[in-house]
């Protein structure tokens, strides 16, 4: 089943159920560091949904989710990858990652994300090749080099 993903576009009408996923998925974790309130929340996905890059993860034609690629001149980087809690630990999430690292290997450019301290997110991350750069009392900052790259860069 979890064959049948592709990404779509994202429209004005998926802002509204997609802040619920990532409700749902991240309040838990924004609570834990003292991160969360409803109005937080909402502004900080806006930001995100608006930035060009924002893709939706669809599943049999269903959206299941969403993921910013945001290319730039060096770098691409990863933010807003959620998707339905269901999905998680069936192998979609790496099935999307692989396919978003294969996209930057074909750039030739390094991938930098940000995960909340604590999150399991941290452990999938590293077990696909990102390393941690740094760390402050909320996130972790992590790069993925393009293949045949050794040199760490600083975020």
């Amino acid at each position: 089943m979890t064959d049948l993903w592709c990404f779509g576009p994202a429209t004005e009408a998926d802002f509204e159920p997609l802040l619920v996923l990532r409700t749902e998925v991240m309040r838990e974790h924004l609570e834990r560091v003292g991160r969360y309130t409803p109005e937080r929340s909402r502004r900080m996905f806006r930001g995100h949904f608006d930035e060009p890059g924002m893709r939706l993860i669809l599943l049999a034609d269903r959206r299941v989710g969403c993921v910013g690629f945001r290319k730039h001149d060096h770098e691409i980087k990863i933010d807003s990858f959620y998707l339905e809690r269901r999905l998680h630990g069936a192998g979609l999430g790496t099935k999307i990652l692989m396919s978003l690292l294969a996209e930057a290997d074909t750039a030739g450019l390094p991938v930098r994300l940000e995960v909340l301290n604590g999150s399991p997110a941290d452990r999938f991350y590293v077990r696909h090749g990102f390393v941690k750069l740094k760390e402050d009392e909320i996130e972790g900052f992590y790069e993925r080099l393009p293949p045949g790259n050794s040199t760490t860069t600083s975020c």
